[in-house]
């Protein structure tokens, strides 16, 4: 079965999904503040190649773990909503099918209990 990555054109794509992503997370008042002293250049990058692991691209992530990564943010479902929200949209941008979308988003739910609250 094609992969979601092979599918729509591997890390290069995923990397502009991640930008769009992030530019619509920046602009949100919601969440920004969690990125106020984060190298949003080197998230980028690490955002990508999680992205593209969860999507069926190759694992060059390595990364903490998801409660590791979240340590000490104690995310609320207000937040959690709202990157995933912004994911929607930025995978929308990008002419993803709305069945692809479902199933990337259901992957992004499965780590929901592993980053709030942590």
């Amino acid at each position: 079965m094609e992969t979601f990555y092979s599918k729509y054109g591997g890390e290069e794509t995923i990397s502009k999904v991640v930008d769009y992503f992030y530019d619509l997370v920046l602009a949100d008042d919601t969440v920004n503040h969690f990125f106020a002293n984060t190298d949003m250049e080197k998230q980028r990058k690490h955002q990508t190649k999680f992205i593209s692991y969860a999507l069926g691209g190759p694992n060059q992530y390595s990364g903490q773990s998801m409660a590791k990564v979240h340590e000490g943010m104690n995310l609320q479902p207000v937040h959690f909503d709202a990157i995933v929200s912004h994911l929607r949209a930025a995978l929308t941008h990008f002419g993803v099918k709305e069945s692809d979308i479902e199933d990337a988003l259901t992957k992004v739910e499965s780590l929901r209990e592993d980053i709030l609250y942590k």
